[in-house]
């Protein structure tokens, strides 16, 4: 790479909770060029996790849904807009396309099969060994950037802080412990079971007079409600949200319990300690970042970090006992908030 780059675009596509994760690289990005003009092209789900982040001058978004007029007028903007330099941060053949339809001077992906060829600077790919946001750190590191301690970033616009602290004052919580659970996920395979989740908020009320908050995305209310009425009257279902709102309202929290999802990394982007219910995914590759969280796994199984979405046993999350969980949530309130190094809790 010549010279200091004037404009520069960082791709990351899909999941909210993998553009969490990039925000570091974006920090990193923006010390080393801070008079650069900064840009991130992402989808529509993820606009609110980098909206209001002072690292970023434009969110671009890509719909997938769109018209074939309109993708192809998008991808005429993105190459008018002259990048100098383009870091691919997730590799694959869109992305890549992406990249290389900008026509930047420089282009930095990673080394995967034939889109590799999109790039003019390769980046060995260390998914299988490092944490996501290392991985994302690597395509800075490739330039010579000097990234420093990452932090996740997430943003919480005053307006949704205020929405928060309503839910808490309309419910009586403000001197009440709270504690979230979340039991779904992106995958099927995730998913922590429903009366597990019930039996969990019954021990947390129990034993430490804890409020739960059940969290619940599109199509989940159903199944909040169940446990809610399974677990009896020291539950509460959030309201509805939109991601700013949800963050908001997970900083509120002491801790919160959940499965591999968007709310654990929210979470540890604005700081509450999580314990993590892990089955298919890794927690050392996708894991909640930062001190202060606990993951639980049933580590009598072989088959952890299979990365099935589906699976007819399902034994990892169908097996994991609420008191393990409680066993690992009451260790998380004994400690400080937040500031010991993440461990893990097997069962």
């Amino acid at each position: 790479m010549r010279g200091s780059p004037q404009r520069i675009l960082l791709i990351k596509l899909r999941a909210i909770g993998d553009v969490v994760l990039a925000t570091p690289a974006l920090t990193a990005a923006r010390r080393a060029f801070p008079e650069a003009r900064i840009d991130f092209l992402t989808e529509p789900p993820s606009r609110q996790v980098l909206e209001g982040n002072s690292d970023v001058d434009e969110v671009l978004l890509h719909d997938r849904r769109a018209p074939l007029a309109a993708r192809v007028r998008f991808l005429r903007r993105l190459r008018a807009k002259g990048y100098d330099l383009v870091i691919d941060l997730f590799g694959n053949p869109r992305s890549a396309l992406f990249t290389l339809l900008t026509g930047a001077p420089t282009r930095v992906g990673f080394n995967f099969r034939v889109r590799q060829a999109a790039y003019n600077v390769r980046v060995p790919a260390r998914g299988h060994l490092v944490h996501e946001v290392e991985f994302n750190l690597d395509a800075l590191r490739a330039i010579g950037v000097q990234v420093g301690v990452p932090r996740l970033q997430f943003p919480v616009p005053e307006a949704a802080r205020h929405f928060a602290q309503e839910f808490v004052a309309k419910n009586g919580l403000s001197d009440k412990l709270l504690i979230g659970l979340n039991n779904s996920g992106g995958w099927p395979a995730k998913r922590w079971l429903p009366e597990r989740a019930a039996r969990l908020a019954q021990l947390l009320a129990e034993r430490h007079g804890t409020r739960v908050v059940l969290l619940w995305g599109p199509g989940e209310r159903d199944q909040a409600e169940q446990i809610a009425a399974a677990a009896g009257g020291d539950v509460l279902l959030a309201p509805p949200t939109d991601l700013h709102q949800l963050a908001a309202l997970l900083a509120r929290l002491r801790l919160l319990v959940t499965t591999d999802s968007a709310p654990m990394h929210i979470a540890a982007a604005v700081g509450t300690p999580v314990v993590a219910l892990f089955g298919p995914t890794n927690p050392l590759l996708q894991g909640p970042f930062g001190p202060g969280h606990i993951v639980v796994r049933n580590e009598s199984l072989s088959c952890l970090g299979c990365n099935r979405t589906t699976c007819e046993d399902g034994a990892c999350m169908r097996e994991l006992a609420a008191e393990t969980v409680y066993a690992a949530c009451a260790e998380a309130l004994s400690s400080s908030r937040p500031g010991q190094e993440g461990r893990s809790h097997a069962q």
